[in-house]
């Protein structure tokens, strides 16, 4: 039987990708009770869709902006398809998303990290509502791992 958030995404239109299994020596989640809260951190995503990377490169160079927000909003997918796993299947156990945290390769020049990151925190908000608003960062880097353009990892507070 479908949940709340199953029926959500089926309304949006998302099918969540497989999660991918880690790339390097972490686990792609954790659980954990901080202060008496629940809750699931997310190791840090890319852009993987359909088994491949996607949106390698610089933005504010060889990336778009919109590109980029794009890119984004995959990795987002990729943060829910990790936090269903996390929660065996279950992401009505979700009280609420704590935190993102928004990496961007970018040129030095660069100064849209924000709206970068929207393409996740959007996402978020879309699938979870009121629930969805989060803390987060946006930050620019010279380079991320595998020359992908946005790396996320999120906190949740679950049941």
């Amino acid at each position: 039987m479908a949940g709340r958030i199953d029926g959500r995404l089926a309304d949006l239109g998302i099918d969540l990708p497989p999660p991918m299994a880690p790339v390097a020596s972490y686990v792609p989640w954790t659980k954990t009770r901080a202060g008496g809260v629940k809750q699931v951190w997310i190791a840090g995503q890319g852009p993987f869709q359909d088994g491949a990377l996607h949106y390698n490169g610089c933005v504010g160079d060889t990336v778009s902006l919109d590109d980029a927000i794009v890119c984004a909003r995959i990795v987002g997918l990729n943060i829910l398809a990790q936090t269903k796993d996390a929660l065996d299947g279950d992401l009505d156990r979700v009280v609420r998303c704590i935190k993102l945290g928004g990496f961007v390769c970018c040129t030095p020049d660069f100064t849209d990290h924000p709206k970068v990151i929207n393409g996740a925190s959007d996402l978020m908000v879309e699938v979870f509502g009121e629930a969805g608003r989060h803390a987060r960062f946006a930050v620019g880097a010279p380079v991320l791992p595998m020359n992908t353009s946005v790396e996320i990892d999120a906190i949740f507070e679950i049941i």
